[in-house]
């Protein structure tokens, strides 16, 4: 069987306080969550049904399909001397 493996780009959004989750690979990816856990939840179920919706793959298609999730947070630490 082939696995199909798809790309995920997620940022911290500081003002809003969530992950935020797109992707080129999935038209129409675009999720929110406060916890990366809760993040890759959604996308578990967000990313079959919209490769499906998207005729990305056949809906007959028997097989792996995985996501690989690349995430980006920055932090600004105020130190004292």
């Amino acid at each position: 069987m082939k696995q199909i493996t798809f790309k995920v780009q997620a940022f911290w959004d500081a003002e809003a306080e969530v992950w935020v989750a797109t992707s080129e690979d999935v038209p129409g990816l675009v999720t929110e969550a406060s916890t990366i856990e809760v993040l890759m939840q959604k996308l578990r179920e967000m990313i079959p049904e919209l490769i499906f919706l998207n005729r990305i793959v056949p809906s007959d298609y028997v097989g792996s399909i995985s996501f690989e999730l690349t995430s980006h947070r920055q932090e600004l630490i105020e130190v004292a001397s």
